[in-house]
């Protein structure tokens, strides 16, 4: 499988008042076109920070990353927005939904960005709802649906692009464990049948297990992926899901 991303010693620091915090400590990784893989770890590990730096959405302070062939610490503001919205989709735990958008609407918008006519956007959203399972659904406000239903209008909207990378952020956090393990089948129907790479932050061990590759970070590393098989220690995924 050919490279999507790729992170080369990259670390985040933030300054909090008088102190600058390290989030990430000379993180290196690939995700390749095609790979399901799961980041877990404690509070504070860095995971969420990998993430927004994996989507573009942040750059970091030291090394590289690099999306699609493009290193996101050289690209302008407008060309990073361009190469999120071609190669990234994302899906938040809290969904993210216009509340006063229709479900088909809320998945066509991205194409707006991209300057897609109304009546193909409308189309393709329609069509990614129905791969989803919500076509019946589609001329719903995100209010009359439900917490799963809600999460699928996320994945279709994220999907709609045709993003050749699916990052998601404790996706399985607000459903209950039945419309969670939905949600992570119709995920991995997606990464195998379509060949969406699939990154996954979760605290939940038995979100992560389901993955392909596991990452295990701790203060701003990278201490294990089942990936390369090397690891700074022998830190394992307990079955509450941080590192032990």
């Amino acid at each position: 499988m050919t490279a999507a991303i790729e992170v080369r010693q990259a670390a985040r620091a933030y300054r909090v008042g008088q102190t600058e915090v390290a989030a990430l400590r000379g993180v290196s990784l690939t995700v390749r076109r095609g790979d399901h893989l799961a980041v877990v770890g404690p509070s504070g590990s860095g995971k969420s920070t990998l993430l927004q730096l994996l989507g573009g959405l942040d750059r970091p302070t030291a090394g590289s990353v690099v999306i699609d062939g493009h290193d996101t610490v050289t690209v302008g503001e407008a060309e990073l927005a361009r190469i999120r919205n071609r190669v990234i989709g994302f899906v938040f735990q809290g969904f993210h939904l216009q509340p006063r958008t229709s479900a088909l609407d809320n998945v066509a918008l991205p194409l707006v960005y991209r300057g897609v006519r109304r009546a193909e956007r409308r189309r393709r959203a329609a069509e990614m709802l129905a791969r989803v399972g919500l076509a019946a659904r589609a001329g719903h406000l995100p209010g009359q649906l439900s917490g799963g239903e809600q999460q699928r209008v996320a994945i279709a909207r994220a999907l709609v692009t045709g993003p050749a990378v699916l990052l998601a952020d404790e996706p399985t956090g607000n459903l209950d464990s039945a419309a969670g393990r939905h949600l992570l089948d119709l995920l991995e129907q997606l990464n195998t049948e379509h060949g969406v790479a699939l990154a996954i932050v979760t605290h939940d061990h038995e979100v992560a297990a389901r993955a392909r590759r596991q990452i295990v970070m701790r203060d701003g590393r990278i201490v294990s992926d089942t990936d390369t098989d090397t690891a700074t220690d022998t830190d394992t995924i307990t079955d509450s899901g941080v590192c032990s």
